[in-house]
């Protein structure tokens, strides 16, 4: 696969990083072709002061080009340290703006998905509400029912014994029984008050999990249970995937606490979530009625933490397989994706988390992406 990624030196070490700066990108390169010239330069003088010919030369011709050439090494070491930390300033800077474009693609998918958690909501307060509207009129029609009874009541210890007006009265409560359906909201009642509880602890579940999904996490890894990670997330998901397929979740019992970033897989999960309902979305379409599904499961590979999101959509073609996940790449029309979501995957995962990230395909038959992540703890680069 293409991966959308440059490598750079400092000091020495490989720093990968992925191509989101555009300009600032190539400008590391130029600067790491400026910084490869000088080392040349430098590797060339260095020869010349210890080649034959110099030991040949007269004790004051050799000083003379000695001091002249430590003259020049001396200023080219000093452009090479000044280019070496623009250098070292410009991956900064491409740091910072892939951390920017994280924190963007978040704040746009919490804003994308806006519109389905309020539809998640407003289904369950639409039964509380119409729960209590009945419940409101059950309790005005008993309270009614009380009122009179308690008169009759009154009436029958004044009096002693029941006198004909009494016996009208007693005549009317009992019609009014009969028209307030007693067995009926002997029945009905409670059931109103379980969905009632339920629907709130849907919204409160919906809630919580849009909490923990949109506040930021710690800039460090931390240890994360990746269960409530994927629980939390396929909530905020959920009118994204509920129409066109049943998900399924299985979780590695056994699994432990994952060192990384939480905001950030908790960002990657979702545009794999999000990307799997979509694939499974072009198939239904074409059958009206059916629905796919999408399969989340974690496993312990090796020294990682394995999450895989299977989709019965329709499978990725081999043509376009190598350009996954190459930034601003999307097979979406136009205003449905931006192509950033697999790209800023590939960036969380493998340059920030020096995990892997892949998938496996069959066309017709659907897609499984695999977010590899080790166990061990690994500072972000």
């Amino acid at each position: 696969m293409n991966a959308p990624e440059t490598e750079s030196r400092v000091d020495g070490e490989v720093v990968m990083t992925t191509d989101v700066g555009g300009s600032l990108a190539r400008r590391i390169a130029n600067l790491n072709r400026m910084l490869a010239a000088r080392d040349r330069t430098i590797d060339v003088l260095i020869k010349r002061l210890e080649s034959p010919q110099q030991r040949d030369a007269s004790a004051f011709a050799l000083l003379e080009q000695n001091i002249a050439l430590e003259d020049v090494v001396s200023r080219k070491t000093r452009e090479l340290e000044r280019e070496r930390q623009q250098l070292r300033d410009a991956l900064d800077e491409l740091k910072r703006t892939q951390d920017r474009l994280l924190q963007s693609q978040k704040m746009e998918a919490i804003g994308q998905l806006a519109a389905g958690v309020a539809h998640e909501i407003n289904t369950p307060v639409q039964y509380v509400s119409d729960n209590v509207t009945f419940l409101r009129s059950a309790f005005e029609t008993l309270a009614n029912l009380v009122e009179r009874s308690m008169r009759l009541l009154t009436q029958i210890r004044e009096g002693g014994s029941l006198a004909e007006q009494q016996l009208a009265d007693i005549g009317d409560f009992e019609r009014m029984t009969s028209r307030a359906r007693l067995d009926y909201l002997r029945r009905n009642i409670p059931d109103a008050f379980d969905e009632s509880q339920e629907g709130l602890q849907r919204v409160s579940t919906i809630v919580s999990a849009m909490k923990r999904f949109a506040h930021p996490s710690a800039r460090d890894m931390e240890p994360v249970n990746l269960a409530d990670l994927i629980s939390t997330t396929s909530i905020v998901a959920r009118n994204e995937w509920k129409y066109v397929a049943d998900l399924d979740i299985e979780f590695e019992p056994s699994m432990p606490l994952v060192p990384c970033l939480r905001d950030e897989i908790s960002q990657v999960v979702l545009n794999l979530l999000v990307n799997a309902a979509h694939a499974i979305s072009d198939v239904v379409l074409q059958d009206p009625g059916s629905k796919g599904q999408i399969k989340v499961s974690t496993h312990l590979i090796d020294d990682y933490a394995e999450i895989r999101i299977k989709d019965t959509g329709a499978g990725i073609p081999e043509s376009i397989q190598r350009s996954v996940f190459d930034p601003f790449f999307t097979t979406k029309p136009v205003g449905k994706g931006s192509g950033q979501g697999l790209s800023m995957a590939y960036a969380t995962v493998v340059d920030k988390h020096r995990g892997r990230i892949f998938f496996e395909t069959t066309l017709g038959k659907g897609t499984t992406f695999v977010v590899q992540l080790p166990l061990r703890q690994v500072a972000p680069s």
